[in-house]
């Protein structure tokens, strides 16, 4: 940016005022503008503006949410700074050219005709020479030249001599001029595109953001922005077989409803994925009815497709669930009742779940997927509740994600999955996310049942064994027969008559089984710990040097305890036992495992899907941005003025002929450039021996 104070000079008895101008007007101020506006752009990068606020508390903590939220962080490129940056940077910039605009042109225009002979000796790149044929040819001669080489030529009389004078390249200030006319273009043109006009709603005409909860028709009115809104940007999702004329713009303390002059009515919405699992194509067919002519027409809308109509473009923006209905059963996780209950729900609905099922609990339907592609290919050790790790990001660090380059994959698809909320009555809520269909790692079929007591964690999964009917069955059994002293009694006496059978001594027998029936009651614990957590605090009352073959023999006999408890379950239910086989071991293995990580889950129920029935949302972006082919405009300016300063070179030429004392005619010539270059002394030495060929003398040329 030029800082020289020639053109226009400031014409004022207020020193202070001049001097303020100046400030507002240098190159100094206008990079800090610059350099603040870009601060701000990385904090708007990075962080993601126009979340709902309970996002931002829990990714920041209390302390920080209030510090970032007076700063206008969640809304950087709508807050008062920010815009006040922008208004200073148009300013600043405007000045610049106003005071510098015109000098430019001028000198643009000018030939620089006020030189002299003895200047022209002081250039770095001159040179001179004689000619005999007289002061008229060599004029002529020099004025070919110099035209030849594309200059534009002028030639003024002088005392006693004359002088050629010749410009090219000067559209080069013109560069200079476009591209800070370019800043400032763009700048009004976001200034325009922003949320300047809603600010301004807000301030003139009351309107408040909306922060509950209802039918958009039942909302007031002073939540209502009308059609005459010159700029906006706003979502809309619209369920299959919905409508929608209303877009929804979010607000630091809640939503404002912007009405449309248009119902976009979604008839179906194709989504198409990469085998990665990544989408590949999203669009919505849908139909436009325009409300003041009554006008129906059909459109698709797809990423970097929109639809536009009446001055707003309708953008695909992404797809959510529209409400997919759902059929679940769910089964107890405490007390030592065996049962599933069948529930149904809606994704975005709730469902109650009281007495003694969930203890008035209420289910809130988040989220469906109806598939999941995981990478199979790396078998790595998952424990069955993995605290420090979502699901997701356990198998992206060990399975390896779709996106990552390298390494084996097998990608495979596994299967349906929902997300729900339990809150209880006191409004505490934990989420959960399970999988429909059982997953294959390392080599067993297992559940992936997660949660996690809050959105800013990740979920942490419990690894259900399926049976031999891919269900949660067996383990539903065996996990309420652990609760039942009744059966813990019945199997306890069972592994004792087994173990020992061979052996009449009845009270070893009778010692045998209360160690078992202890050892499957410590396991089975209480509201405070369970599972290997209760037996590792029971060991620890044992003497250290005893300890290890004191847990070898416990594991044993809970081991024993825990295969004949599932058969006693299994007999209580009128089923036969199962064969004792390595399969059979490795489920109850897995099975013991999910049991002591159980206590972890802290959930009532366990609730898996059965059924489906898919509906499909389009989240479409609407936005109005009278602004953007401002901006288009700015940017055209700032290529052009780009372009003219980096690849257009000003050139000044000068040649004076006078007379020579010893007869003929005697030149000197000189050039200039701003940018020194190469390409600058080829052409001087070029023009250079140009103009002197076919002269009867040359002098020296120096300089060059």
């Amino acid at each position: 940016m030029e800082t020289s104070t020639s053109g226009i000079e400031l014409q004022t008895e207020r020193p202070w005022l001049r001097d303020f101008v100046e400030l507002v007007s240098s190159m100094r101020f206008a990079i800090s503008l610059l350099s603040l506006i870009a601060i701000a752009s990385v904090i708007g990068t990075v962080l993601k503006q126009n979340e709902p606020m309970p996002n931002y508390v829990n990714q920041f903590g209390p302390f920080w949410f209030e510090v970032f939220s007076k700063l206008g962080l969640y809304a950087v490129y709508s807050t008062w700074w920010f815009l006040l940056i922008m208004a200073f940077l148009v300013a600043s910039t405007s000045l610049c050219i106003f005071r510098n605009a015109p000098r430019m042109l001028g000198d643009m225009r000018s030939w620089r005709e006020n030189v002299r002979e003895q200047s022209l000796r002081n250039f770095h790149h001159r040179a001179e020479w004689r000619d005999g044929r007289g002061e008229g040819p060599l004029l002529e001669r020099a004025i070919a030249v110099v035209s030849s080489h594309g200059y534009k030529v002028k030639v003024v009389a002088k005392d006693g001599a004359a002088l050629l004078t010749a410009k090219r390249g000067a559209a080069n200030k013109w560069g200079y001029i476009l591209a800070h006319s370019a800043i400032v273009i763009i700048c009004i043109g976001g200034l325009l595109d922003s949320d300047l006009p809603v600010k301004f709603q807000q301030f003139a005409f009351g309107k408040t953001p909306f922060s509950g909860s209802g039918l958009i028709a039942d909302i007031p009115e002073k939540h209502k922005l009308g059609l005459g809104n010159p700029s906006f940007r706003g979502n809309t999702l619209i369920p299959e077989g919905g409508k929608s004329s209303t877009a929804i713009l979010p607000q630091a303390t809640g939503v404002l409803i912007q009405q449309l002059p248009f119902t976009i009515e979604l008839k179906r919405f194709v989504v198409d994925f990469y085998s990665t699992g990544m989408p590949k194509l999203f669009a919505s067919e849908v139909v436009v009815t325009d409300h003041e002519t009554g006008r129906q027409f059909p459109a698709t809308i797809k990423v970097n497709e929109p639809l536009v109509y009446k001055g707003m473009a309708v953008y695909q923006s992404s797809f959510e669930d529209g409400g997919t209905r759902l059929k679940v059963t769910g089964y107890p996780m405490n007390g030592d009742r065996n049962y599933g209950f069948p529930l149904s729900g809606e994704i975005g609905g709730q469902t109650p779940l009281a007495g003694d099922r969930g203890s008035d609990y209420t289910i809130e339907w988040t989220g469906f997927r109806a598939f999941n592609v995981e990478n199979m290919a790396d078998n790595g050790d998952l424990r069955a509740v993995k605290r420090g790790k979502s699901l997701s990001e356990s198998l992206d660090a060990r399975l390896g994600s779709a996106a990552k380059p390298g390494g084996n994959k097998d990608l495979k698809n596994v299967g349906p999955s929902i997300q729900y909320k339990l809150r209880d009555k006191t409004g505490q809520a934990r989420e959960f996310h399970n999988y429909m269909q059982p997953v294959q790692i390392d080599g067993a079929s297992l559940f992936l049942v997660g949660m996690r007591e809050s959105p800013s964690e990740p979920f942490k999964y419990l690894r259900i064994p399926a049976d031999d009917d891919d269900s949660v069955q067996e383990w539903m059994r065996l996990r309420a027969a652990v609760k039942n002293p009744t059966l813990r009694a019945q199997a306890a006496r069972r592994y004792a008559d087994k173990a020992m059978a061979a052996s009449a001594d009845s009270g070893i027998r009778d010692r045998l089984r209360e160690s078992a029936e202890r050892g499957l009651a410590i396991f089975a614990g209480n509201e405070q710990e369970s599972g290997f957590v209760a037996v590792s605090r029971f060991l620890e009352k044992i003497p250290a040097a005893d300890q290890e073959k004191a847990a070898d023999i416990f594991m044993k006999i809970l081991n024993g305890s825990l295969w004949e408890l599932w058969q006693a379950a299994r007999a209580a239910d009128g089923l036969k036992e199962v064969e004792a086989d390595d399969k059979h071991g490795k489920f109850l293995q897995l099975a013991t495992n999910a049991l002591a990580d159980a206590f972890f889950y802290k959930a009532p129920v366990f609730l898996q899907l059965k059924e489906f029935d898919e509906v499909k949302a389009s989240v479409l972006q609407v936005t109005r941005s009278p602004g953007k082919n401002v901006v288009y405009t700015g940017c055209l300016l700032l290529v052009l003025g780009v372009f003219a300063m980096l690849y257009i070179r000003e050139r000044r030429l000068w040649v004076w002929v006078r007379p020579a004392a010893d007869g003929g005619a005697y030149a000197l010539m000189a050039m200039s450039t701003q940018r020194k270059t190469l390409d600058f002394e080829k052409e001087f030495e070029i023009i250079k021996e140009d103009l002197a060929q076919g002269a009867a003398s040359a002098g020296p040329a120096a300089g060059n």
